[in-house]
């Protein structure tokens, strides 16, 4: 299953466009901008479509999608003049339409006597079935818990969906709801392999309506914990977010302890990925690779952070650089300092993070007392030992049984260096990248705190310097 999240946020977005809140600010400041939630399964099942939703980014449609599930009638969930869109491209297939009846009667006046779509009711308790065109898809149909006791019927008749995909895969769409009991609304006691779940309200804990907050968020992930929706591999995320919530650095380590992530608009989860993820980040001094690499690794409820560097007891400046780094990691992160690489990742029981390889090789090399070395006759014995000690990190990232990101310096691009120290080092740091990027499934270079992805070739065999 693919799961494109075409929007993560609440009726008004976040920010919201006419807010200046603490909020607000700044995730408009950090360039984070949330439209109303939205979410594509397979390119081939849309589950709600709000205004936003048909207005897409470059790379991105919705021609290959069959099927559109939506959980109620109110505007940042329905916005029916999509089937104009649709219309005016002279579709050759049929697109159908699932939600409520006071949903699906929202539709019916935006499709002609020849349009090719079909309109389904559906109720809570109910069970369909999703022709796609990787194979048959279902939906169960649940009771959410919206209702504002208002009498507002649109709202009272929310349903929430738990989607079976074509290759057995499982999605629990489950915004706009307030707590529920898992056993009330019929879940199955199988996990999910995917939950979005509701947090739309954040610190405001007096709302009154059927949302999830901070303070009910907790209870209800540990109630589909007991019941069996959620376990260790089920990835919990938060959706349908506002201004009431804390600015996402502050969210992330806020949901990191009760094992949720948060996403942004058009990420991807991909359930067939079931190998640990092996990732390289490259760049530059200051270039951004190491906040990327923490951003990269955020989705995790729990990291090893393995810090390469080393304690320097005389250097003010580098101990005021370690707390900033040590600050900005969420509570649930464990740091080591070591350079004993291979044997933290032999052990691991939890993703990694190393940063840097960098400083991984300057401690090998002070533990060889290489620098003195190479100036005499062991100069071919120490790169011999460092080759070893290479081929072994390299060997190990790739057999990880845990996701691992790695963080490292690009060399070669300046000067050469003048001494032979320099050079050796120039030149074993770039022969580690080159081994360790042969041993990732993902490697990327930072460029003024831009990612860049590098496309996976065969890897160059450079020489011994």
């Amino acid at each position: 299953m693919r799961v494109t999240l075409l929007g993560t946020g609440s009726a008004d977005g976040w920010p919201n466009p006419f807010c200046r809140c603490t909020s607000c600010e700044t995730e408009r400041g950090a360039g984070i901008c949330r439209r109303p939630s939205s979410a594509l399964v397979d390119d081939a099942i849309l589950i709600d479509v709000g205004p936003t939703a048909p207005h897409l980014p470059a790379g991105l449609h919705l021609a290959d999608v069959v099927h559109i599930l939506i959980t109620h009638g109110h505007p940042d969930h329905l916005g029916p003049a999509f089937l104009l869109s649709r219309e005016w491209t002279n579709p050759s297939n049929v697109l159908h339409v699932w939600g409520p009846p006071s949903a699906i009667s929202l539709c019916r006046d935006w499709c002609g006597p020849e349009s090719r779509v079909e309109f389904h009711s559906v109720v809570p308790g109910e069970r369909v079935s999703l022709d796609t065109p990787q194979g048959p898809a279902s939906a169960q149909v649940l009771p959410a818990r919206h209702g504002h006791g208002n009498g507002d019927v649109l709202a009272d008749e929310a349903v929430l969906y738990l989607l079976t995909s074509s290759d057995s895969s499982t999605l629990l769409y489950a915004t706009d709801t307030g707590p529920f009991d898992p056993v009330a609304i019929g879940l199955p006691t199988t996990p999910a392999d995917v939950v979005l779940l509701d947090a739309t309200f954040g610190d405001t804990h007096d709302h009154g309506t059927g949302h999830l907050d901070l303070s009910t968020l907790p209870a209800q992930v540990d109630s589909l914990r007991a019941h069996g929706t959620v376990d260790e591999h089920t990835r919990v995320v938060a959706t349908h977010l506002s201004h009431h919530n804390p600015p996402s650095l502050d969210l992330r380590a806020r949901l990191d302890v009760i094992g949720m992530a948060l996403h942004e608009d058009f990420d991807v989860i991909d359930t067939e990925e079931h190998h640990p993820t092996r990732t390289l980040i490259l760049g530059g001094a200051r270039s951004g690779k190491s906040t990327y690499a923490e951003s990269l690794m955020a989705v995790h409820s729990s990291v090893a952070y393995i810090a390469t560097g080393g304690d320097r007891a005389d250097d003010d400046e580098w101990a005021a650089r370690i707390a900033t780094h040590q600050a900005r990691r969420p509570a649930t992160w464990t740091t080591v300092e070591t350079i004993d690489v291979t044997t933290e990742l032999a052990e691991a029981s939890r993703p990694v993070l190393v940063d840097c390889l960098a400083l991984w090789l300057t401690g090998q090399l002070d533990r060889r007392d290489a620098w003195r070395r190479i100036e005499s006759s062991e100069r071919e014995a120490v790169i011999a030992e460092l080759d070893e000690e290479i081929a072994r990190l390299a060997s190990c990232v790739k057999a990880s049984a845990v996701p691992v990101t790695l963080v490292s310096n690009e060399v070669g691009m300046g000067i050469v260096p003048e001494t032979v120290s320099g050079r050796l080092f120039r030149d074993l740091l770039g022969r580690t990248n080159m081994q360790v990027a042969e041993a990732c499934d993902d490697v990327q270079l930072m460029v003024a705190g831009r990612p860049i992805e590098l496309s996976r070739g065969s890897a160059v065999r450079g020489g011994t310097p």
